[in-house]
């Protein structure tokens, strides 16, 4: 809920997918996720002309400016791992082909071409390989685009890290344990091992808001005009 342009970075996440046409999402909630709710909730609030009329209680809500999202919050615990979260939500997902993302993460990605890859290579898994600073752990990746293993965190630009921004086919929901599994340590690897997760790699924009200086720089290039992750 950090916000870059008085939104929170999770708006912006959605706008990115808002854009390709993905406009129905699921939120694995968990510390203090009653603060997404009640921001969403109040979400018309925020973007629309609105009459109260405190006589009788009421409030008109008169021109909407809200995007077309639809969102289904969920309660995954607080102390829930990466996999577990995910695996919560499982029922929601209902048997479909899913994207899947973290909520630090912003880029100019297209969403419609890695979409179109991930049905091209028919695997049950795609992640966006990108080439950020080295804190990040390393996909190892074949000639072709198949994620070979998953090694240490390098500082080196022909290293390619995991970038977030998945697309799952749902048999992979069946690879994951209980709420303690870490996506990135046990169904990641396993899939990698498999033979069923493949990488899309992005030369683009990607950054993640780790730490209060990468809010900062986010913050500058929005309001400076020039975001490469706002297509809209």
């Amino acid at each position: 809920m950090v916000e870059i342009g008085g939104r929170p970075i999770l708006w912006h996440i959605m706008k990115i997918y808002s854009q390709h046409g993905i406009n129905e999402f699921v939120i694995c909630l968990g510390y203090k996720g009653y603060v997404i709710k009640e921001y969403f909730q109040n979400y018309l609030l925020h973007v629309a002309d609105v009459t109260f009329d405190l006589a009788d209680g009421t409030c008109l809500v008169h021109e909407r400016r809200a995007e077309p999202f639809r969102l289904t919050l969920v309660e995954t615990g607080d102390e829930t791992q990466t996999g577990g979260r995910l695996k919560r939500v499982a029922r929601y997902v209902e048997g479909e082909r899913f994207c899947f993302t973290y909520g630090d993460g912003v880029t100019d990605l297209n969403i419609t071409d890695l979409l179109a890859f991930h049905d091209d290579h028919g695997r049950l898994a795609t992640v966006t390989a990108i080439t950020p600073p080295g804190r990040f752990g390393a996909l190892h990746l074949s000639e072709g685009g198949p994620v070979e293993h998953m090694g240490e965190k390098l500082d080196t630009k022909d290293t390619f890290v995991n970038g977030g921004f998945f697309v799952l086919e749902p048999a992979v929901l069946d690879w994951i344990g209980d709420d303690q599994t870490v996506w990135e340590t046990g169904p990641m690897p396993n899939l990698a091992a498999a033979g069923e997760l493949h990488a899309y790699k992005h030369a683009g924009f990607w950054h993640a808001m780790d730490t209060l200086r990468d809010r900062n720089h986010l913050e500058q290039l929005w309001s400076t005009g020039a975001a490469p992750w706002k297509t809209w």
